[in-house]
Protein backbone atom coordinates (compact mmCIF):
# COMPACT_ATOMS: atom_id res chain seq x y z
CA UNK A 1 0.00 0.00 0.00
CA UNK A 2 1.53 3.54 -1.21
CA UNK A 3 2.27 5.37 1.75
CA UNK A 4 0.44 9.35 2.19
CA UNK A 5 2.16 12.31 1.57
CA UNK A 6 2.71 15.35 3.68
CA UNK A 7 2.28 18.34 1.93
CA UNK A 8 3.67 22.25 2.35
CA UNK A 9 2.65 25.64 0.74
CA UNK A 10 3.23 28.88 1.58
CA UNK A 11 2.64 32.94 0.38
CA UNK A 12 -0.07 32.43 -1.51
CA UNK A 13 -0.95 36.66 -0.64
CA UNK A 14 -4.69 35.93 -1.68
CA UNK A 15 -6.21 39.38 -2.12
CA UNK A 16 -3.34 40.83 -4.31
CA UNK A 17 -2.80 42.42 -6.77
CA UNK A 18 -6.57 42.70 -7.66
CA UNK A 19 -9.62 40.86 -7.65
CA UNK A 20 -9.08 38.87 -10.86
CA UNK A 21 -5.77 38.20 -10.85
CA UNK A 22 -6.23 36.78 -6.87
CA UNK A 23 -9.52 34.59 -8.05
CA UNK A 24 -7.53 32.72 -10.82
CA UNK A 25 -4.86 32.03 -8.20
CA UNK A 26 -6.94 30.78 -5.89
CA UNK A 27 -8.99 28.67 -8.51
CA UNK A 28 -5.81 27.06 -9.34
CA UNK A 29 -4.81 26.41 -5.71
CA UNK A 30 -7.84 24.91 -5.30
CA UNK A 31 -7.04 22.60 -8.76
CA UNK A 32 -3.93 21.60 -6.93
CA UNK A 33 -5.70 20.54 -3.98
CA UNK A 34 -8.37 18.37 -5.62
CA UNK A 35 -4.96 16.62 -7.86
CA UNK A 36 -3.13 15.80 -4.14
CA UNK A 37 -6.55 15.27 -1.69
CA UNK A 38 -6.72 11.53 -2.76
CA UNK A 39 -2.72 11.05 -1.54
CA UNK A 40 -2.54 13.49 1.11
CA UNK A 41 -2.31 12.84 4.92
CA UNK A 42 -1.45 16.13 5.77
CA UNK A 43 -1.32 19.72 4.56
CA UNK A 44 0.95 22.49 5.98
CA UNK A 45 -0.08 26.29 4.91
CA UNK A 46 3.45 27.84 6.19
CA UNK A 47 1.63 31.50 6.23
CA UNK A 48 0.84 34.70 4.07
CA UNK A 49 -2.24 32.41 2.42
CA UNK A 50 -3.93 35.71 2.97
CA UNK A 51 -1.84 38.88 2.09
CA UNK A 52 -3.90 40.67 4.96
CA UNK A 53 -6.45 39.02 7.43
CA UNK A 54 -8.05 40.16 10.66
CA UNK A 55 -10.93 38.57 12.37
CA UNK A 56 -13.03 41.23 14.11
CA UNK A 57 -15.83 40.01 17.37
CA UNK A 58 -18.53 39.48 14.27
CA UNK A 59 -16.94 40.15 10.88
CA UNK A 60 -14.29 38.89 8.88
CA UNK A 61 -12.39 39.76 5.29
CA UNK A 62 -14.62 39.09 2.66
CA UNK A 63 -13.51 36.54 -0.26
CA UNK A 64 -11.90 33.34 -0.67
CA UNK A 65 -15.11 31.65 -0.02
CA UNK A 66 -13.84 29.24 -2.60
CA UNK A 67 -10.58 28.58 -0.96
CA UNK A 68 -12.04 28.09 2.83
CA UNK A 69 -15.04 25.62 1.23
CA UNK A 70 -12.00 23.43 -0.02
CA UNK A 71 -10.23 23.51 3.23
CA UNK A 72 -13.12 22.77 5.09
CA UNK A 73 -14.16 19.67 2.74
CA UNK A 74 -10.67 18.58 3.18
CA UNK A 75 -10.54 18.25 6.99
CA UNK A 76 -13.71 16.72 7.12
CA UNK A 77 -12.66 13.69 4.40
CA UNK A 78 -9.96 13.29 6.96
CA UNK A 79 -6.80 15.46 6.08
CA UNK A 80 -4.94 17.37 8.94
CA UNK A 81 -4.80 21.00 8.21
CA UNK A 82 -2.58 23.12 9.85
CA UNK A 83 -2.44 27.19 9.28
CA UNK A 84 1.15 28.97 10.44
CA UNK A 85 0.63 33.00 10.76
CA UNK A 86 2.63 34.28 8.64
CA UNK A 87 3.50 38.10 8.86
CA UNK A 88 0.66 39.24 6.59
CA UNK A 89 -2.05 37.08 8.78
CA UNK A 90 -0.97 36.97 11.76
CA UNK A 91 -4.15 38.72 13.08
CA UNK A 92 -6.37 35.17 13.24
CA UNK A 93 -8.22 34.24 16.52
CA UNK A 94 -10.25 31.44 16.55
CA UNK A 95 -12.56 31.98 13.13
CA UNK A 96 -10.26 29.41 10.93
CA UNK A 97 -10.41 26.64 13.83
CA UNK A 98 -13.87 26.79 14.69
CA UNK A 99 -15.31 27.22 11.63
CA UNK A 100 -13.12 24.86 9.27
CA UNK A 101 -11.35 22.99 11.63
CA UNK A 102 -7.71 23.48 11.20
CA UNK A 103 -5.10 23.50 13.44
CA UNK A 104 -3.45 27.15 14.14
CA UNK A 105 0.54 27.83 15.06
CA UNK A 106 1.74 30.99 15.95
CA UNK A 107 5.71 30.09 15.70
CA UNK A 108 7.56 27.32 15.08
CA UNK A 109 6.34 23.53 15.30
CA UNK A 110 8.45 20.97 15.27
CA UNK A 111 7.17 17.67 15.26
CA UNK A 112 7.67 13.97 14.14
CA UNK A 113 6.67 12.71 10.54
CA UNK A 114 7.06 8.88 9.72
CA UNK A 115 9.80 8.96 12.14
CA UNK A 116 11.87 11.96 10.84
CA UNK A 117 12.38 15.47 12.65
CA UNK A 118 11.05 18.67 10.99
CA UNK A 119 11.34 22.02 11.99
CA UNK A 120 8.71 24.60 10.52
CA UNK A 121 7.95 28.48 10.50
CA UNK A 122 6.71 31.10 8.18
CA UNK A 123 9.90 32.69 8.49
CA UNK A 124 9.50 35.66 9.62
CA UNK A 125 11.15 37.69 12.85
CA UNK A 126 13.82 34.99 12.31
CA UNK A 127 16.45 37.11 11.23
CA UNK A 128 18.34 38.98 14.66
CA UNK A 129 19.23 41.63 12.46
CA UNK A 130 15.98 42.69 11.50
CA UNK A 131 15.53 44.60 15.06
CA UNK A 132 13.08 47.08 13.62
CA UNK A 133 10.85 44.16 12.15
CA UNK A 134 11.32 42.05 15.50
CA UNK A 135 10.04 44.95 17.36
CA UNK A 136 7.13 46.09 15.33
CA UNK A 137 6.02 42.40 15.36
CA UNK A 138 5.93 42.82 19.27
CA UNK A 139 3.38 45.46 18.96
CA UNK A 140 1.52 43.87 16.03
CA UNK A 141 1.05 40.38 18.26
CA UNK A 142 0.31 42.98 21.83
CA UNK A 143 -3.55 42.13 22.73
CA UNK A 144 -3.51 45.92 23.54
CA UNK A 145 -2.54 47.05 19.85
CA UNK A 146 -4.76 44.76 17.93
CA UNK A 147 -7.93 46.27 20.46
CA UNK A 148 -7.07 49.34 19.33
CA UNK A 149 -7.37 48.10 16.04
CA UNK A 150 -10.12 46.20 15.91
CA UNK A 151 -11.88 49.83 17.19
CA UNK A 152 -11.73 51.16 13.70
CA UNK A 153 -14.38 50.80 11.11
CA UNK A 154 -13.28 47.65 8.94
CA UNK A 155 -13.48 49.86 5.91
CA UNK A 156 -10.87 52.11 7.37
CA UNK A 157 -8.59 49.34 9.40
CA UNK A 158 -8.67 47.12 5.86
CA UNK A 159 -7.49 50.51 3.97
CA UNK A 160 -4.58 51.09 6.08
CA UNK A 161 -3.66 47.67 6.61
CA UNK A 162 -3.35 46.88 2.61
CA UNK A 163 -1.26 50.22 2.23
CA UNK A 164 1.24 48.94 4.48
CA UNK A 165 0.73 45.55 3.05
CA UNK A 166 1.46 46.83 -0.21
CA UNK A 167 4.52 49.11 1.13
CA UNK A 168 6.08 45.70 2.27
CA UNK A 169 6.10 43.72 -0.63
CA UNK A 170 7.57 46.39 -2.69
CA UNK A 171 10.33 46.20 -0.71
CA UNK A 172 10.41 42.71 -0.28
CA UNK A 173 10.41 42.32 -4.45
CA UNK A 174 13.74 45.11 -4.39
CA UNK A 175 15.50 42.35 -2.24
CA UNK A 176 17.60 40.08 -4.80
CA UNK A 177 17.93 36.38 -5.00
CA UNK A 178 20.96 35.45 -2.98
CA UNK A 179 24.10 34.31 -5.29
CA UNK A 180 25.09 31.82 -2.71
CA UNK A 181 24.16 30.31 1.03
CA UNK A 182 25.91 32.68 3.22
CA UNK A 183 23.48 35.41 1.91
CA UNK A 184 20.39 33.80 2.29
CA UNK A 185 19.98 34.15 5.95
CA UNK A 186 16.96 31.47 6.47
CA UNK A 187 19.77 28.82 5.37
CA UNK A 188 22.35 30.30 7.98
CA UNK A 189 19.14 30.60 10.92
CA UNK A 190 18.83 26.53 9.98
CA UNK A 191 22.02 25.90 9.96
CA UNK A 192 22.94 27.74 13.26
CA UNK A 193 19.66 25.88 15.20
CA UNK A 194 21.08 22.58 13.91
CA UNK A 195 24.19 23.18 15.29
CA UNK A 196 22.51 22.98 18.33
CA UNK A 197 19.43 21.12 17.98
CA UNK A 198 21.27 18.10 15.84
CA UNK A 199 17.74 15.62 15.91
CA UNK A 200 16.35 17.89 13.26
CA UNK A 201 16.12 16.07 9.93
CA UNK A 202 14.41 19.21 7.72
CA UNK A 203 14.02 22.76 8.09
CA UNK A 204 10.93 24.17 5.69
CA UNK A 205 10.02 27.69 5.62
CA UNK A 206 8.04 30.24 3.41
CA UNK A 207 7.86 33.78 3.37
CA UNK A 208 11.25 34.81 1.23
CA UNK A 209 9.70 33.40 -1.61
CA UNK A 210 12.44 31.82 -3.33
CA UNK A 211 12.32 27.81 -3.76
CA UNK A 212 15.60 26.42 -2.81
CA UNK A 213 16.27 22.96 -1.66
CA UNK A 214 19.73 22.50 0.32
CA UNK A 215 21.55 20.11 2.44
CA UNK A 216 22.69 21.37 5.85
CA UNK A 217 24.38 17.96 6.55
CA UNK A 218 24.29 14.89 5.09
CA UNK A 219 21.66 14.18 7.10
CA UNK A 220 19.44 17.63 7.14
CA UNK A 221 17.89 19.74 4.50
CA UNK A 222 16.63 23.16 4.02
CA UNK A 223 14.07 23.78 2.42
CA UNK A 224 12.20 27.05 1.36
CA UNK A 225 8.81 26.25 -0.68
CA UNK A 226 8.86 29.69 -2.73
CA UNK A 227 5.50 31.07 -3.19
CA UNK A 228 2.19 30.85 -5.53
CA UNK A 229 2.57 34.46 -6.81
CA UNK A 230 5.57 33.91 -9.16
CA UNK A 231 7.12 30.11 -8.85
CA UNK A 232 3.85 27.64 -7.44
CA UNK A 233 5.80 25.65 -5.81
CA UNK A 234 5.37 23.21 -2.92
CA UNK A 235 7.18 20.29 -0.79
CA UNK A 236 5.88 17.10 -0.81
CA UNK A 237 7.11 14.33 1.45
CA UNK A 238 6.75 10.75 1.38
CA UNK A 239 8.78 7.38 2.21
CA UNK A 240 11.41 9.47 4.28
CA UNK A 241 12.31 11.74 1.44
CA UNK A 242 11.00 15.58 0.08
CA UNK A 243 11.05 16.84 -3.14
CA UNK A 244 10.70 20.62 -4.26
CA UNK A 245 8.04 20.45 -6.88
CA UNK A 246 6.44 22.80 -9.00
CA UNK A 247 2.65 23.26 -10.12
CA UNK A 248 1.87 23.12 -13.99
CA UNK A 249 -1.26 24.75 -14.46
Amino acid sequence: MKNKASYFLSDFHLGVPNHKDSLSREKRIISFLDQIKSEAKAIYFLGDVFDFWFEWEHVVPKGYVRFLAKVAELVESGIEIHFFKGNHDMWQFGYLENELGIKLHSDQLELKIDGEYFYLHHGDGLEKQDRFYRFIKKIFRSSFFQWLFARLHPNTSMSIAMYFSKTSRKKNQKKQTPSNTNDEWLYQFAKKHYEMNTKIDYYIFGHRHIPMQLELSNDCQYVNIGDWLQHFTYAKYTNKKIELLEHSS
